[in-house]
């Protein structure tokens, strides 16, 4: 029997700024794009509103700018579900951007994505202190690296201290201390993140390698990570730990808009279906069919599915793993 699980997400709010054009212009050129659209979004905010739109019970700690940006982003994470009252607005610093150019053609759409942090950044220890003596009635903490690296640290060790399972989704890229690694009880890198962590690649080139998973995950199981999810794009996605290495294929659809949230939207609903009840095998499957979802849609968070929705994609898809009908109990 699943539960609705109590998610905190430690993390960030940014307004994606998105230009698409069907060809991404060179250093010192210009080309005329296609659209230009705004929409919510921030890993950690995506996260969170991903977590709830799949029925997790959701906390959001974070940090916009006095400005409409800020207003919109935290209204938009509200009406999802997810409790805003702890996200703080600094009078004195504008609120997060993401610029995108998201480049389409017929063979789908890459991104590239600037940041620039805004308020996130100047969220202080002194802000989330609270949580020190808090966290222990979540489940489970998610974090990215969209804030202060020492508040990413602080955090995973109040809540690895009081025993909650600690989820960190190391993007963007940055290094990482073995304090930090120690307090993870999941690590969300991608194929080419884990092999430079890692310091050995990945072989795909006649399908998964789990020879390599295996060292791979022992490079981070020697630094203190329990255990490790590695999304790898068309090949699918592999958790390995201490109940072995289990694999999900990508879940493919007929046509991809926007692949912005697909990262943050996958690792969220690993988390929930993870807490829900769901063995880990089986909450990898339920990432890669939300995650499918998210990737058809444009935008960040307009993109994210509900329950219902990866619901009636299992189904479709003929999923055999669980019964989709156990995910009634997150409604």
């Amino acid at each position: 029997m699943l539960k609705k699980p109590n998610i905190l997400v430690v993390g960030s709010f940014m307004m994606d700024l998105i230009a698409s054009t069907s060809r991404a212009p060179q250093s010192g050129e210009t080309v005329i794009g296609k659209k230009f659209q705004t929409a919510p979004g921030g890993k950690g905010a995506n996260q969170a509103v991903q977590c709830a739109r799949l029925g997790a019970r959701v906390t959001m700690v974070g940090q916009v700018g006095d400005d409409a940006f800020g207003k919109i982003m935290t209204d938009t994470a509200a009406a999802a579900g997810v409790d805003v009252s702890r996200v703080s607005v600094d009078k004195n610093e504008s609120s997060g951007v993401g610029h995108i150019l998201l480049e389409v053609t017929e063979h789908g759409a890459q991104n590239r994505i600037t940041v620039c942090p805004g308020a996130n950044f100047t969220l202080t220890l002194e802000d989330v202190a609270w949580l020190e003596t808090e966290i222990g009635k979540y489940d489970l903490v998610m974090m990215q690296f969209e804030l202060p690296m020492e508040i990413v640290e602080a955090v995973a060790q109040w809540a690895h201290n009081a025993g909650v399972i600690v989820m960190i989704n190391p993007a963007p890229a940055a290094p990482m201390s073995d304090k930090l690694l120690a307090c993870a009880t999941y690590i969300s890198p991608n194929e080419h993140e884990a092999a430079i962590l890692a310091k050995h690649s990945i072989r795909v080139d006649n399908g998964i390698n789990f020879a390599d998973v295996e060292l791979v995950s022992k490079a981070f199981q020697e630094r203190g990570v329990e255990n490790l999810i590695i999304t790898m794009g068309e090949n699918g996605s592999v958790v390995a730990g201490k109940d072995g290495i289990h694999h999900t294929d990508c879940v493919k659809m007929p046509h991809i808009a926007d692949p912005t949230a697909a990262g943050d939207s996958f690792v969220a609903a690993f988390c929930t279906g993870l807490t829900a009840g769901l063995p880990q095998g089986e909450a990898l499957a339920f990432a890669s069919h939300t995650a499918a979802i998210t990737v058809s849609r444009m935008g960040a968070m307009p993109s994210l599915p509900t329950v219902g929705e990866v619901q009636d994609l299992l189904r479709e898809r003929g999923y055999t793993g669980f019964d989709p009908g156990e995910l009634d109990a997150l409604k």
